[in-house]
């Protein structure tokens, strides 16, 4: 494959796209291309401040877009709903949704619904959302789903005993859980729209090691170490790659991974990567679908 970059994205005047997490690194990255492209698009950021000043930065970088503010709290189901209804609402259809946000290696700490943090914020608020948001997806020609993992979920595994820190919380175990649990959403996601015979896509991406703030809660030592480990990080607007592609490449085809493409997928421009088998397995799937319906009683609109 070519380097591509965002300046392969196409025309995306008309269409419209929410971006959580779009205050910052990637998120931010994702929705200023967009928007340079032409698409309107939704900041979907924890508190307004954050979106209202990110919107001012990127209507600073010029484009040709439209911008729109929300506050979405991915820690909370009923603020999830809100949302999802306030955008119901006000737009008629919903071209690309990039389930961008996403939090790392926190404390010890629990959604506002009680579950583990990072899997309530990166996969099971995540699930909600798309869920609440599915029927304007599908009726929306060419609509996409991109949900963000990262090269962690071949760390992974989901332990459906300790979803709520019941027994012990360990940090990056936790995380890697989270991102493993989003791989197998997007195709487990994918395999349900073909058998309802929906035309939505939904991929997964992953945008390999970039310099942002999701690192905020590692110290200085584990930093360090990581950095040692897997080499030069990258700047924010290539990690947001992969994700763009997902979201706008004629060739992207449901229940994809896309990734930066150098080995080990810390580094590089977008390219479609193998999924590992324990994030292909359909009964593990299945099981924690049926486990975020009754989480969050949401049963999505097949």
């Amino acid at each position: 494959m070519t380097m591509w970059t965002k300046k392969n994205i196409g025309d995306q005047t008309g269409k419209t796209a929410i971006v959580t997490g779009a205050n910052t690194g990637i998120g931010f990255e994702t929705a200023l291309a967009l928007y340079e492209a032409g698409a309107h698009v939704v900041l979907a950021c924890r508190n307004e401040r954050n979106a209202q000043d990110a919107a001012a930065r990127i209507q600073a970088q010029g484009g040709k877009g439209g911008l729109e503010t929300a506050v979405l709290n991915l820690a909370n189901l009923h603020a999830i709903g809100a949302l999802a209804e306030t955008f119901i609402q006000k737009h008629e259809k919903l071209d690309i949704l990039i389930n961008n946000a996403g939090v790392m290696t926190p404390p010890a700490s629990k959604t506002d619904d009680g579950v583990e943090l990072q899997f309530g914020v990166n996969f099971l608020g995540h699930y909600a959302l798309t869920g609440h948001l599915y029927p304007l997806l599908n009726a929306t020609p060419g609509a996409r789903i991109v949900t963000v993992s990262s090269m962690a979920y071949l760390h992974g595994a989901i332990d459906f005993a300790n979803l709520r820190s019941e027994q012990s919380y360990d940090a990056f175990r936790e995380y890697a859980q989270s991102k493993l649990a989003n791989v197998l959403f997007a195709v487990e996601l994918q395999r349900r729209i073909e058998a309802a015979g929906d035309q939505v896509i939904s991929v997964a991406a992953q945008p390999g090691a970039n310099n942002t703030d999701l690192s905020r809660f590692m110290n200085e030592a584990d930093y360090n170490a990581a950095v040692a480990r897997i080499g030069q990080l990258m700047d924010p607007w290539q990690g947001a790659l992969p994700s763009l592609y997902a979201a706008v490449a004629d060739e992207v085809q449901g229940g994809e991974f896309y990734s930066p493409d150098e080995p080990g997928g810390y580094r590089g421009y977008p390219a479609k990567l193998a999924i590992e088998p324990h994030g292909m397995d359909r009964n593990v799937a299945a099981r924690l679908w049926e486990w975020a319906e009754n989480e969050s009683g949401i049963r999505y609109a097949f």
